[in-house]
């Protein structure tokens, strides 16, 4: 639409074009992974926030091959942030392979916030310090930045396959390799 409005059509639909390619590459390479790791994706830890299914974020985890523990999460009206709270995040501990949290203005959060929430050392992954924190700008917004997200979360959950794999499918899209890889 906006390529329209602009007058840039098939520059609109060039990228595009390279967007869903880059998303069935990422996609192909997560379907290489044996054993799909699961994971609790916060929006906002405060509130005990996380993702509706259908959300950009989810989408990037999926992407990317994770898989969302939070799936029975109930959107709000016109919002894709739903409340899950607590007690239902504890009821999913034992199968939390990797705690991914958006941080941003939306959720100021750090890793010793999250690892020190009351009741969330029996999470397996705060447990493991597998707790990660991702630019919500790279997961909440309608833009190619989308596809960094992907190949971010890639390498948090099978770092061996999507390091250069990832940063393969990212040069292919146009997009530059983030520095110092995927960390």
């Amino acid at each position: 639409i906006l390529g329209t409005l602009t007058g840039r059509l098939p520059a609109a639909e060039a990228m595009l074009e390279r967007f869903h390619t880059a998303v069935a590459a990422f996609r192909a390479l997560a379907g290489t992974m044996e054993t799909p790791r699961r994971v609790y994706f916060e929006a906002m830890h405060r509130q005990m926030r996380t993702f509706a299914p259908g959300a950009m974020a989810i989408f990037t985890l999926e992407v990317a091959g994770g898989v969302n523990v939070a799936a029975d999460a109930q959107a709000r009206p016109n919002n894709n942030i739903a409340l899950y709270g607590q007690e239902k995040i504890l009821s999913h501990a034992h199968e939390i392979d990797l705690y991914l949290a958006q941080v941003g203005v939306m959720n100021p959060v750090s890793r010793e916030q999250i690892r020190s929430t009351p009741g969330f050392g029996v999470i397996r992954a705060v447990a493991a310090d597998e707790i990660h924190l991702i630019d919500e700008r790279l997961v909440s917004r309608p833009t190619l930045r989308l596809l960094e997200g992907i190949y971010r979360i890639g390498c948090r959950l099978y770092p061996q396959q999507f390091d250069t794999a990832g940063a393969a499918i990212l040069e292919q899209a146009g997009l530059a390799v983030p520095k110092g890889g995927s960390h």
